[in-house]
């Protein structure tokens, strides 16, 4: 049997070339996991014997001569989102549902001939930055599990970084599909804003919520985005592509909007500070130019997300559960939730008034720049540190993350460097909405397998 040391869609392709299967693969994976400890990245793991009859059906469909771009790739799916015949719990057991139907971009994974092994762990009711807010246990970070896996598609980046899985669907709103990758060593696709439908997702906030993807490379991820991308006219939050890409693409040298020095916070690690400096370095080194931004409307946007009026949104998407089941709530969640009373009609209008404002500040930045690089996430802390303090250092994980949809952005956060402590660092490459491309093709000057790390050790001198 092969030995499949590698579970990239390259590798999977040349395996199956070569005459393996994806019961082969399947039973090389759960043999895996039987010989270690399963841990809190997966709420639910499919039984082996019905991942294997999952398999055979591939195989049958395979040798009928359907097209199956995604042939025999196992991938997991955040516990927000629904997969039928197994139970939807955004990690709170008193919500624990069986979805009669699979979420539109399951739905499409599986036609595309990917085997889904299981649903991850996340903070609950995807309302967290960590993956320490939920009752199925706390997720640590690959290089460290000491520290925060990132959140809250926590579970969905454990399991791709440890070689469970090609691939796994997280969401994002603001954050959770990008620092989750970082802490990781892995790649973190965050499309843009209503480019994969969100029908089966849990709502968190409705208009800003995106279906994201975990992968080993951006090649990866972005071959998995194109096989859930799509207008969906059942989903009332998804948009049609536009006829033609924002804008045309571009040679050498690029411009890239980099943070002032006076603008970068590490939030009391300053080591962090190596990780950033050396991606600048690097594009100095490509020829690329580096101009400096004004961060603070993307701060002020960031600001709204959880510490303002879109907390009401996510409220208002919870409602129908939470307000017969505070109780069944983490302490955490139901604190940052309740949040949402102080805010009226009108302080929602003012803050949709402001945003535009914002906007159109920041489209006047990004029609210098081809892209924006930011810090993926400032630092991680440790798992103790965040279940003492998990609020404010929440906030403080997501200060480069939370703006992104409130700003109408897509992005692709990619690994760069590793820290004294063992935990992954990286970067995140954002553009307007529809940029998703353009953005790759950045992102993959910087993707690991084809490039070397930025940092191998962030304590190393220059």
């Amino acid at each position: 049997m092969p030995r499949f040391d590698s579970l990239s869609l390259s590798s999977l392709r040349e395996a199956y070339a070569a005459g393996a299967r994806p019961s082969d693969l399947v039973a090389t994976i759960y043999d895996r996991v039987r010989d270690g400890p399963i841990g809190p990245a997966w709420i639910h793991l499919r039984p082996r014997e019905e991942a294997l009859r999952a398999c055979a059906e591939i195989e049958a469909r395979y040798v009928a001569g359907q097209s199956l771009p995604l042939y025999g790739v196992p991938f997991g799916v955040k516990d927000n989102i629904d997969v039928a015949g197994m139970p939807t719990t955004a990690a709170c057991p008193a919500f624990s549902y069986a979805p009669e139907r699979s979420a539109r971009s399951v739905e499409l994974l599986l036609a595309a001939g990917a085997v889904c092994l299981g649903k991850t762990n996340l903070d609950q009711f995807a309302t967290g930055l960590s993956g320490t807010r939920s009752p199925y246990g706390a997720c640590g970070a690959a290089g460290n599990p000491l520290y925060v896996s990132g959140g809250s598609s926590s579970g969905s980046a454990a399991v791709v970084a440890s070689g469970v899985v090609s691939f796994a669907l997280g969401t994002d709103t603001g954050g959770s599909g990008r620092i989750p990758a970082g802490f990781n060593g892995i790649v973190g696709i965050k499309p843009t804003v209503g480019r994969i439908s969100t029908r089966g997702l849990v709502p968190n906030c409705p208009t800003l919520d995106c279906v994201s993807v975990f992968a080993l490379s951006v090649d990866d991820g972005m071959q998995v985005l194109r096989v859930i991308e799509g207008f969906d006219v059942a989903d009332p939050f998804s948009r049609p592509a536009p006829s033609r890409p924002p804008t045309a693409p571009r040679s050498p040298p690029f411009r890239y909007g980099v943070l002032a020095p006076r603008h970068r916070e590490w939030y009391g690690m300053p080591e962090c500070a190596r990780i950033y400096e050396a991606a600048c370095e690097r594009l100095c080194r490509l020829g690329d130019h580096l101009i400096e931004i004004d961060f603070a409307p993307f701060r002020e946007a960031g600001q709204m997300l959880f510490d303002g009026r879109w907390i009401a949104e996510r409220h208002a998407a919870l409602a129908p559960f939470i307000n017969g089941h505070a109780g069944d709530l983490f302490a955490v969640t139901r604190s940052v939730l309740q949040t949402s009373g102080q805010y009226s009609a009108g302080d929602a209008f003012t803050g949709i008034h402001r945003l535009a404002q914002l906007r159109r500040a920041v489209a006047k930045q990004f029609a210098t720049i081809d892209a924006l690089m930011v810090p993926t996430a400032p630092r991680p802390f440790t798992i103790a540190e965040m279940t003492a303090d998990p609020i404010r250092l929440n906030n403080q994980l997501g200060h480069y993350s939370y703006f992104a949809n409130l700003l109408d952005l897509c992005g692709v956060a990619i690994p760069c460097g590793v820290l004294s402590c063992g935990v992954a660092m990286g970067v995140t490459l954002l553009a307007p909405a529809w940029a998703d491309e353009r953005v790759a093709n950045l992102a993959r000057r910087f993707d690991a397998p084809h490039a070397e790390m930025l940092v191998q050790d962030a304590t190393a001198g220059p």
